[in-house]
């Protein structure tokens, strides 16, 4: 596994980093792809998770924590570097993974949040060759972004920044801190507040972090409140309520797909369109001609 921040070992790596995705300064998220060589770690404030996406199996001799480990890697096999540890690493054949980093102060901030206990004392634990269906989910999910950006990215992307943090610091943690309880939703004058809010923005990039600041709330508890009020995580409902929209322009007006796609948010036609069919089984065109 290689470190595009540290010291690559082949010349020519550079040009193989690709896909590099930013979200605020919590997550940096890169699709890395390297022939057999070797090359380490190193991160003062940042934790890293390593996950293989090769079709078969690789071979690795893998350092970390004053500890070493050999074996094949399969898909979907992940090794987790907590901050200001040094990681190293060997391979044998062609290298394809996502690489995850979470800055410490965003997981900090998420245990504090989310998690009951003192989130000073939280951390992960370094981790070799260890597999979790929920984080290969999540992380399957983080690729696709970086492949395809999709209409209401960010919003998307800080739910997930947020179920993965949450994941690890319970499943990966130096202790197993429970979620505290909240039940019955959002209050009716808040849900109201935020509905209207996405109403509001609908054609522009809605960040979860804005619509969790306007009922004071963290962004985690905010969406398991909102899932327990209207059935659906905040995404998807952001997503219905565009096609909703899209649906009411091409009945009542005659402007082209595309423009309806940006004045519903979505940044093309083609976006519009996949969107669409999901949710109604045809396309814009097909809509608009049985109106």
């Amino acid at each position: 596994m290689a470190y595009p921040d540290t010291h690559p070992t082949h010349a020519s790596d550079l040009s193989q980093w690709r896909d590099q995705l930013l979200l605020a300064d919590a997550i940096q998220i890169q699709h890395l792809k390297y022939p057999s060589g070797e090359g380490f770690c190193y991160t003062k404030e940042r934790h890293t998770l390593f996950m293989n996406l090769t079709a078969r199996p690789i071979h690795y001799v893998q350092m970390q924590d004053g500890k070493t480990h050999t074996g094949l890697y399969r898909k979907g096999d992940f090794t987790i570097t907590p901050a200001g540890m040094q990681f190293s690493a060997r391979w044998q054949g062609d290298e394809n993974c996502l690489r995850i980093q979470l800055s410490d102060r965003f997981i900090r901030s998420v245990a504090q949040e989310t998690l009951a206990g003192d989130s000073d004392r939280l951390a992960l634990l370094p981790t070799f060759q260890s597999r979790d269906p929920q984080i290969e989910a999540i992380a399957t999910m983080f690729l696709t972004e970086l492949q395809q950006e999709q209409p209401g990215g960010a919003l998307y992307r800080e739910s997930l920044a947020n179920l993965l943090t949450v994941h690890l610091l319970r499943q990966h943690g130096m202790t197993q801190p429970q979620l505290p309880s909240y039940e019955g939703g959002l209050p009716p004058r808040q849900l109201s507040q935020v509905l209207d809010y996405i109403d509001t923005y609908l054609q522009q990039d809605i960040k979860l972090a804005d619509l969790a600041d306007l009922v004071g709330l963290s962004s985690f508890h905010f969406v398991r409140l909102f899932k327990q009020s209207m059935g659906s995580s905040p995404h998807q409902y952001l997503i219905q309520q565009r096609i909703e929209r899209a649906k009411r322009l091409l009945q009542q007006t005659d402007q082209s797909i595309m423009n309806v796609a940006l004045d519903c948010g979505f940044n093309s036609h083609s976006h519009l369109s996949k969107r669409f069919r999901q949710l109604t089984g045809m396309t814009p065109k097909a809509y608009r001609a049985s109106c």
